[in-house]
């Protein structure tokens, strides 16, 4: 096996590194598929925002477009992370919210269909609202997983997650929105999205799909793969910060048929007209609510900048050479854990999960280390591996630190 010193010393995009803020105390940062380092360059921007434009301009600021700031952002993101053209995504709402409105304007745009379609495995949060909107509107959910083969609680199998033929058993002209992820929040199952959507259009349905964990870290096509909508979070591969207000794409076609359902100032035709009856916007703002979260959208736009210059193709290079670098690892240090994720890199994502017995109690003992994973119940450590901000070394002394905790 290679040393963590020679992948470090060959990795073309190691300089990169040091654009982001590291604390002296943190060992191994392996959590960044969770929340990811600030880069210095946010903090300046944050900084000169609160005291140069806030704090001098302060309502005055507004008329210097801070109000098309999600539309701009939305276009930079569509650009570098995304495969969208201009028009297509806006910032702003949380993740949560943003798939409440997605899925909800789909069902409305499919009136007489009965069912959504959901995968066990998908992130609580995508299970609940998928739940709530069912039972909102008299709908009935079908779950993928559950069958013969998978887990005991209905997952897929690790090496195995949401595809086309098990898409195809739960399709029906009675579907109407599927619910799928790019990346699976625990397994790093990486979904062929324009295979399970081409197959969800075959039935007349439409596709949400939720891509925070694969923005930033792996290719991503929308307009290419024909998505309808999806959404996503910033503060993991896009490293906006803790809350950073997630993302939208709204396919063109689509944005004159479907009508979101919060429906808040910012999204009327004429919001400063403050007149009575709403009258929705044109366009991609049409999916705004109310007053964009400027704050919080601010560091994204470093990311987001950094991801242009590199290129997502030497991004998810380096991605798949740390998680293989990660497996090999854990299969010379770890014997006894299960490699909880998909072997094949072109099916995974930018984290792994090990599971093991005892797991539970030692990511306390490596945190207090400053080596930083995290735990996902009922037994696993996932280890996620920010392409442009982590190294091989920090990887090595990760596991490293899985065999001998405390030490």
């Amino acid at each position: 096996m290679i040393s963590s010193e020679s992948l470090d010393s060959a990795d073309p995009l190691a300089a990169h590194r040091a654009l982001f803020l590291r604390d002296e105390n943190v060992v191994a940062y392996l959590d960044g598929n969770s929340l990811g380092r600030p880069l210095i360059a946010s903090i300046d921007r944050v900084h000169r925002f609160l005291t140069e434009q806030w704090g001098a301009r302060l309502i005055r600021g507004w008329d210097e477009s801070w109000l098309d700031l999600p539309e701009r952002i939305g276009d930079d993101l569509g650009r570098a992370a995304l495969g969208a053209g201009p028009g297509q995504v806006t910032i702003g709402d949380s993740t949560t919210v943003l798939l409440y409105k997605l899925i909800r304007a789909a069902v409305d745009a499919r009136p007489g269909r009965t069912e959504i379609i959901i995968d066990r495995d998908n992130f609580p949060t995508d299970r609940f609202v998928v739940e709530g909107i069912a039972a909102e509107r008299g709908l009935s959910v079908v779950w993928i997983g559950g069958e013969k083969g998978d887990g005991a609680d209905g997952a897929p199998a690790s090496d195995s997650g949401v595809n086309v033929k098990r898409l195809m058993k739960k399709l029906s002209a009675r579907t109407a929105v599927v619910v799928l992820s790019q990346v699976a929040y625990r397994s790093g199952y990486l979904a062929d999205v324009a295979e399970l959507t081409s197959a969800a259009h075959e039935v007349g349905a439409l596709v949400v799909w939720d891509l925070s964990h694969s923005v930033g870290a792996v290719p991503i096509e929308l307009d290419a793969w024909g998505v309808d909508l999806a959404t996503g979070c910033s503060y993991k591969y896009l490293n906006g910060g803790p809350g950073a207000p997630a993302f939208a794409y709204v396919r063109a076609e689509l944005q004159g048929q479907l009508r979101q359902p919060i429906q808040g100032w910012l999204g009327t035709a004429a919001p400063f007209a403050m007149g009575q009856g709403y009258t929705p916007a044109t366009g991609i703002r049409s999916f705004t609510s109310g007053t964009p979260p400027i704050v919080g959208m601010l560091a994204m736009q470093d990311m987001i900048a950094l991801i242009e210059k590199v290129g997502i193709t030497a991004i998810r290079e380096k991605s798949v050479a740390l998680t293989e670098f990660a497996i090999e690892l854990a299969a010379d240090m770890l014997p006894n854990a299960r490699l909880a994720s998909p072997r094949n890199a072109a099916e995974r994502g930018s984290h792994i999960t090990l599971d093991g017995d005892g797991f539970d109690r030692i990511v306390p003992k490596l945190w207090a280390q400053g080596i930083l994973p995290d735990f996902r119940s009922p037994d696993g450590i996932r280890i996620g591996m920010s392409p442009l901000s982590t190294s091989f070394t920090e990887v090595e002394l990760g596991i490293w630190g899985i065999r001998h905790p405390g030490k």
